[in-house]
């Protein structure tokens, strides 16, 4: 009699998986999307035809590119040092204002100080008599002679200055 019941529930709950098997297949297959695929094959088809053409893409590159270019002080109203652009411009502007693109940038402005002035700040950021760590890193490997080019370059960034306003 136990065994007779057993086949019996077998028997029925072989015919619900089968029931159930052919119910999915006739709604669309559960693993294979449903509705939810058609969703997915949508968005497929959205993205190939939102492919942005070889013309749009290379215009993206270059205005990256430019804004690269901006940060790290590859353009300025007067020409400055690749020691200058690399090292400094990032964080005091490609002209030495602190500023870039209308907006205040990490570090201060240096234009308008004194030779003197500048070689005595880098040589005590470099000594760490001046507290910043990334000043230190910058200078940490540069000699007296380098040092003094900064200063020297730097000092003259608002004559410069001055003579593309007239």
């Amino acid at each position: 009699m136990i065994n007779t019941l057993k086949r019996i529930i077998a028997l029925i709950s072989t015919i619900a998986v089968i029931a159930l098997m052919l119910y999915t297949f006739n709604t669309g297959p559960a693993f294979q999307g449903g509705r939810a695929g058609h969703v997915i094959q949508d968005l497929k088809t959205l993205e190939q035809n939102a492919k942005i053409d070889p013309i749009e893409e290379k215009d993206i590159e270059q205005d990256k590119l430019k804004a690269l270019r901006d940060k790290a002080g590859n353009t300025s109203v007067f020409q400055v040092s690749n020691a200058y652009k690399s090292k400094c411009a990032s964080c005091h502007g490609v002209d030495g204002s602190g500023m870039q693109n209308g907006r205040k940038l990490m570090g201060p402005g240096i234009i308008g100080q004194s030779e003197e002035k500048l070689y005595k700040d880098l040589v005590d950021f470099k000594a760490g008599r001046k507290e910043n760590l990334i000043m230190k890193g910058l200078l940490m490997n540069l000699s007296e002679e380098e040092l003094k080019e900064f200063a020297k370059e730097i000092s003259q960034f608002k004559a410069k200055q001055e003579a593309l306003s007239k």
